[in-house]
C-alpha cells in the first residue's frame, strides 16, 4: 500500500476500571497516511474528482478534521463541510444517488444508515475512531445489561452496532440539550464512549451517569499545564476548547462546545488571538473564515514528553484527494452496514436529528423527548 504507516500507541488507563464503567485497552492500532500530491498532481486530481462527481450524481460530504484540499473541494463542488452531525442531515436530504464521506468510519456507517438506498463511498475503509475502537460492542453491551434501569446514550464516535444498542445518539453539539432534557425527566444515564466529554456533561448538568471510560487519542493529550504557560506568552488571546479535552483543560477555556460552536466562538470574539484545543485540521477553516485573526494549537507535550498525534488524528490524516478519484472511478471504498442493523442503528440517530430539528424551531426540549418517545 501506499504511504507510511503509523503505529499509532494509546492508552484506556486501567486505574480508570472502578470510576464507573469499564475500560477497553486498544493500543498498537495502525493508521496509514497517503503521500502528498505535488502541486501539478493536486490540480490534475482535483479537476478529475470534479468530473467524476457530475459523471457519477455523487456529492462529497467532508469533516472539518480531513485535509484541507478535501474540505475545499467539498465545498467548490456544492457538497458540505462540517461536523458529523450537519453532515448526517446533509447526506440524508440532498438529492445525489453518491454520497463520499471524507472522515472516519462512523460517519460512513450513519450516512449509509441514514441513506440506505444511496451507494457512500469513503476514500479509506481502514480510517477509524480511537472512540470507536475503544467500544466493542459485545463488552458495551454487556455493560448496559448491568445497568437496565438507565437510558443509553451514545456518542456519534461509536460503530453501527453499539448505536443500535443505545437509546439515544448525540454529538458534542447537542449532548448537553439532549441529557439535560432527560436528566429534567428524571431519567438516570449511561454514557459512552468519552470519558471527557461525559463527565462535562455530568458536570453542566448535575445528571446521574455512570460511563464507559473511552478517550480521544487528539483530545486526551492536551496538557493544562503547557496550556498555562502558553497562555502567560498569548496573554490577549481566547483558549477554545472542545469537551473531549481533560476537565483541566477545559476549566481554562474561554468557550467550551463542538467544532461549530468553536467556529461560532471564533467568529464572534472581538479578540484577535485564539488558541484552539481541538484537532488541528480545525484551523483551516477557522482561519479561511476570520482572515484577520490568528490562531494557535494548544499544546499537547511538554518537556519531556512524547506527543502521540500532534494534535491531529492519524485516521483522519488517511484521506486523501488520490483516494477521492480512485473510488469514484472503480466503486472500491463503498460503506456496507446490514440492513437489519441499520434499522436499529437508527433509531436513535433519527430521535437526535428530531430533537436538534425541534429545537431550531423553538420547542421545548422536555416535549421534545416525550414526544419523540425515548426508551
Amino acid at each position: 500500500m501506499d504511504g507510511a504507516v503509523i503505529d499509532v500507541d494509546y492508552e484506556q488507563p486501567a486505574a480508570l476500571q472502578n470510576e464507573g464503567g469499564p475500560v477497553c485497552d486498544t493500543r498498537h492500532a495502525w493508521a496509514r497516511v497517503p503521500p502528498e500530491p505535488t502541486p501539478s498532481e493536486r490540480l490534475q486530481l482535483k479537476d478529475r474528482i470534479r468530473q467524476l462527481l457530475r459523471e457519477r450524481d455523487a456529492v462529497m460530504v467532508s469533516h472539518y478534521y480531513v485535509h484541507p484540499d478535501l474540505q475545499d473541494l467539498a465545498e467548490e463542488t456544492g457538497g458540505l463541510v462540517s461536523d458529523s452531525l450537519e453532515m448526517a442531515r446533509f447526506g440524508r436530504d440532498h438529492a445525489a444517488r453518491t454520497l463520499v464521506v471524507s472522515g472516519v468510519r462512523f460517519m460512513g456507517e450513519t450516512a449509509k444508515i441514514l441513506s440506505p438506498d444511496k451507494r457512500v463511498l469513503m476514500p479509506d475503509l481502514d480510517a477509524n475512531c480511537s472512540l470507536d475502537l475503544g467500544c466493542p460492542v459485545d463488552a458495551f453491551s454487556a455493560f448496559c445489561d448491568a445497568h437496565p434501569d438507565r437510558t443509553v446514550v451514545v456518542y456519534a464516535n461509536t460503530s453501527a452496532a453499539v448505536k443500535a444498542r443505545a437509546d439515544w445518539l448525540v454529538t458534542s453539539s447537542c449532548a448537553l440539550d439532549v441529557v439535560r432534557a432527560l436528566h429534567a425527566q428524571g431519567r438516570k444515564i449511561l454514557w459512552g464512549p468519552d470519558r471527557h466529554l461525559g463527565d462535562y456533561i455530568r458536570r453542566e448538568t448535575g445528571a446521574d451517569m455512570v460511563s464507559w471510560q473511552g478517550a480521544c487519542i487528539v483530545h486526551d493529550e492536551f496538557k493544562a499545564l503547557e496550556l498555562e504557560l502558553l497562555m502567560k506568552d498569548h496573554p490577549a488571546a481566547r483558549v477554545l476548547v472542545h469537551p473531549e479535552s481533560p476537565a483541566d483543560v477545559v476549566a481554562l477555556a474561554d468557550a467550551v462546545g463542538s467544532t461549530s460552536a468553536i467556529l461560532n466562538a471564533a467568529r464572534q470574539m472581538e479578540a484577535k488571538e485564539f488558541i484552539v484545543a481541538t484537532d488541528t485540521g480545525m484551523l483551516h477553516k477557522l482561519r479561511t473564515l476570520n482572515p484577520g485573526k490568528t490562531f494557535i494549537e494548544a499544546p499537547t507535550a511538554g518537556n519531556g514528553a512524547t506527543c502521540k498525534s500532534c494534535a491531529h488524528c492519524p485516521w483522519m490524516a488517511m484521506n486523501g484527494l488520490a483516494d477521492v478519484a480512485r473510488v469514484l472511478e472503480t466503486g472500491a471504498g463503498e460503506v456496507q452496514v446490514d440492513p437489519a442493523l441499520g434499522l436499529r442503528a437508527r433509531v436513535p440517530i433519527d430521535r437526535m436529528l428530531a430533537f436538534t430539528a425541534g429545537l431550531k424551531k423553538g420547542l421545548p426540549a422536555g416535549g421534545l423527548i416525550a414526544g419523540i418517545g425515548a426508551a
